[in-house]
């Protein structure tokens, strides 16, 4: 008789096993490392978003250690694990069978699994369907643990030359020209520097109504972080538009693009009015961690400042403090 065929994430006795069980080491170069049992729970893992050697130690051991990896595309994933020497059982989880797989992974957790979630490059949840998994699972009690890693959005940003003290991540615009062009009039009205994915078969359209919509804005294309043929552009968004017709447009994209140029720095008299009122209430401290997080200034100047209106509020209160007169 034919044995019964294991779920899509099997069972925590097959799992368990000695047989089935693979041996729970990663490699560097020559070097073999053994890796502990992971916890229970869940893992989420970040992975490189092209350069395969941005993974951490810490994430190697966790994925060498863990039950079952799921990942967004095994073939991506296993390139990773063949990289490193790792053998854990890799399972899909994506949008497509994600209502399936959901409950099979609830199961193993239950049965006291570990299992990594990660995303084809870069941290999981960030434009993909893990975020219905972490709630469910932090719904039943069970541990989510978050392995801090690569993110194209934050490596972007960083590269970019612009504001990063306020920023707004939009993630793929729609395709379609209509609502497209609809959602970046909304996007211009917030005061962050935004950022954004796009495809390569729609970045040309996408530069084309950002030059139309925010105009002179300073904004970076950030094409294949981290990998061979990285390319770095920076530019107002009118000249980039113009040259969009020349891009090359294979790989991924990520958009930056900076504040209006009216709120990319506040006016010294805002400032000042925004630290009165927050010293009204609040330490210096906390009005210019506050300042600081809406102006767009640095903050050894907004301290500064911060200081001087502290001692003008001290002799309002009190004019005669201090002088020496009675």
């Amino acid at each position: 008789m034919r044995a019964k065929a294991p779920s899509i994430y099997g069972s925590e006795q097959a799992a368990g096993s000695a047989a089935n069980t693979p041996a729970r080491t990663f490699s560097i170069g020559s070097h073999v490392l053994t890796a502990s049992k992971a916890v229970p729970g869940l893992h989420l893992v970040a992975t490189p978003i092209g350069n395969l050697g941005d993974i951490t130690l810490r994430a190697l051991e966790t994925l060498a250690g863990v039950d079952i990896i799921a990942c967004e595309d095994t073939r991506i994933t296993r390139r990773l694990t063949e990289r490193y020497g790792i053998s854990a059982e890799l399972k899909p989880y994506h949008e497509h069978n994600a209502a399936l797989a959901r409950p099979k992974i609830m199961e193993r957790l239950a049965q006291g699994a570990s299992i990594a979630l990660v995303s084809d490059a870069g941290t999981p949840l960030i434009s993909d369907p893990g975020f219905k998994l972490v709630r469910e699972v932090c719904a039943a009690g069970h541990a989510v643990i978050a392995l801090p890693g690569p993110s194209s959005v934050l490596a972007a940003l960083a590269v970019a030359a612009l504001p990063t003290n306020r920023f707004f991540f939009e993630g793929f615009l729609p395709p379609r020209e209509a609502a497209r062009r609809a959602r970046l009039t909304e996007l211009a009205r917030i005061e962050a520097t935004l950022v954004m994915f796009e495809s390569g078969n729609r970045v040309q359209d996408t530069l084309a109504d950002l030059g139309a919509i925010m105009g002179d804005r300073d904004a970076a294309i950030c094409r294949e972080m981290t990998k061979l043929h990285e390319d770095i552009r920076r530019a107002p968004l009118s000249q980039l538009a113009q040259a969009a017709d020349a891009l090359e447009t294979r790989g991924e994209f990520v958009l930056v693009i900076g504040p209006p140029a009216d709120t990319a720095a506040m006016a010294g008299d805002q400032l000042d009015e925004l630290l009165r009122e927050r010293l009204a209430h609040d330490s210096v401290k906390d009005a210019v961690a506050h300042a600081v997080e809406l102006s767009g200034r640095p903050r050894r100047e907004i301290y500064a400042r911060a200081l001087e209106l502290a001692k003008e509020r001290n002799k309002e209160r009190d004019p005669e403090g201090g002088d020496g007169q009675n």
